[in-house]
């Protein structure tokens, strides 16, 4: 189960399981900063 799906919102509980994880030595799928100090997101436009 993913920790995040697309249009989630980003909480304080989610950025704090993903780094309790990189801190336990679990492998996190291709995030774009491996030290999660960044969260890439993705905007998309309103029609």
């Amino acid at each position: 189960m993913p920790a995040l799906v697309p249009g989630e919102r980003i909480n304080q509980a989610v950025v704090d399981y993903l780094l309790s994880g990189l801190e336990a030595g679990v492998l996190l799928p291709a995030p774009a900063d491996p030290s999660l100090k960044t969260i890439r997101v993705a905007a998309r436009r309103r029609s």
